[in-house]
């Protein structure tokens, strides 16, 4: 069984105790995972408050060119990366639509490649004899990453790329659900970066709190769930640490009844269940007009009487287990509920494999908002289809929710599909497709699905401050 350690000021470090990872797929131990203590968190903390001054003064283009070697050991490891998310996480190694483990290892490798030509230049805002005014960009020293399971590697790049490319170091936490994928990345990143630049401590959520309250931490960058985002901003209220919450989600679809069918259908099953449905931005609650529902539910219910759900490693496997058996049986009670309601189970509604976490895909219709499945985050296979007559009824149901996500509109009515679009209350939204999210793009929520935006020029400025300088001849 492979051995795993904690990354700390560039050296690997064992710890006295550990816990086991388990695969979802038939509920072995993929390997025993380092628990961090609170010195070893405290060992780790120090060690990025010591390096940042030095990494803060780096050029900003040897800082890019590092974060470009990061990507090229990732590029030299897909392999041994894919299998290992496989095992710990369950996704296929290729999966419906090729969207996979091999996916996420491909977008990781994209993602640091696209933010590494990121900058953020000087701004000039006045020149002039009497007064020049400059807006400079200043990083903000230690940033504490805390990663969810359901895309463990890929997230975690969100996090961390950015904070090293604008000049702070990281103390970064995985969930104690995947933690080994990125605790092989930090290896091999501690083999590229210098000394502190990157520190990883694995554990249980006591390991998570003591980050988000830890004094020399100045920012917190955080993917998961909405009751955990609140506690992270009480416990950060201790300095007054920035924080970029990226939290639940229910995005509502809205499909018109002039949709090409289709074109639609395979793309909205294909943005339903991506990542088996754990997906903060996965089509969530599909709302279709009175005209195309029940060619929607027929074109849908065909595409999951034609798939694969079982072992990850399993090349037939189109969709693998969910990741953890809490998920599992939330996804149990959601349909459980919608079954008491008298919903119409198209597809799946019965786990028929408990070799492991295993849910098939299950499509349910003639289901109102009111139902559990509609009102809550499912995070997994299990999709509510509504049927609505009067656009703005479904518009007011699609905002019905505490979350602010995404959102889409599916039309052959561009701008039709544009105003309704623009009305939705959401933080992205897609006309024709949905959850497809680049790195060049803000991606963001609003309401109770966070705040502060990733990606993009907008999201590397979240891990600096501005200096506004104010030059007097």
């Amino acid at each position: 069984m492979t051995t795993f350690s904690l990354w700390i000021n560039g050296k690997a470090v064992s710890t006295a105790n550990t816990f086991d990872v388990i695969n979802p797929a038939d509920k072995s131990v993929v390997a025993a995972c380092p628990q961090a203590s609170e010195q070893d968190l405290e060992n780790a903390v120090a060690a990025a408050k010591e390096a940042f001054p030095a990494w803060a003064e780096k050029p900003w283009q040897e800082r890019s060119d590092l974060m470009l070697k990061l990507a090229d050991a990732v590029e030299a490891n897909m392999v041994e990366l894919s299998e290992l998310l496989t095992k710990e996480q369950g996704k296929p190694q290729n999966g419906f639509a090729d969207m996979g483990a091999g996916f996420e290892t491909g977008g990781t490798l994209a993602w640091i490649r696209a933010t590494a030509g990121l900058t953020l230049p000087v701004e000039t805002i006045q020149e002039g004899d009497d007064l020049t005014i400059e807006v400079h960009r200043k990083p903000l020293g230690v940033v504490g990453s805390i990663t969810p399971w359901n895309y463990p590697l890929l997230i975690g790049i969100w996090h961390i790329i950015p904070a090293m490319l604008a000049g702070n170091t990281v103390v970064m936490k995985p969930s104690s659900l995947t933690p080994l994928t990125t605790l092989r990345f930090a290896e091999l990143a501690n083999e590229i970066l210098p000394a502190g630049v990157l520190n990883v401590v694995s554990g249980d959520g006591g390991i998570g709190r003591m980050i988000t309250a830890h004094e020399d931490i100045s920012k917190i960058v955080f993917t998961g769930s909405t009751p955990t985002g609140r506690h992270i901003m009480k416990s950060a209220a201790g300095n007054l640490k920035r924080l970029t919450l990226e939290l639940g989600g229910n995005d509502a679809a809205i499909v018109l009844d002039d949709v090409d069918v289709a074109s639609a259908v395979g793309k909205i099953f294909a943005t339903a269940f991506i990542n088996n449905g754990q997906t903060c931005a996965a089509l969530k609650r599909l709302y279709v007009q009175d005209g195309v529902y029940d060619a929607i539910c027929e074109g849908l219910t065909e595409i999951a009487n034609s798939v694969i759900t079982g072992n990850g490693m399993n090349p037939d496997s189109d969709f693998g287990p969910l990741q953890n058996p809490d998920q599992l049986q939330l996804v149990m009670d959601l349909a459980a509920d919608a079954k008491e309601r008298g919903a119409r189970f198209l597809t799946g509604g019965e786990q028929t494999n408990t070799n492991g976490y295993y849910y098939p895909i299950t499509l349910v219709a003639d289901i109102k908002d009111g139902a559990r499945l509609v009102d809550e985050e499912q995070f997994g296979p299990i999709l509510p289809i509504i049927r609505f007559s009067d656009v703005e009824e479904a518009i007011v149901h699609a905002n019905n929710s505490p979350n602010g996500l995404g959102g889409s509109v599916w039309s052959q009515d561009i701008e039709r599909a544009r105003e309704i679009a623009s009305r939705l209350e959401c933080g992205s939204v897609w006309i024709n497709h949905h959850a497809v999210i680049q790195p060049h793009a803000p991606f963001g929520g609003i309401k109770q699905s966070g705040f502060g935006v990733e990606f993009s020029e907008a999201g590397l400025k979240e891990f600096t401050s501005i200096q506004t300088l104010h030059v007097y001849p």
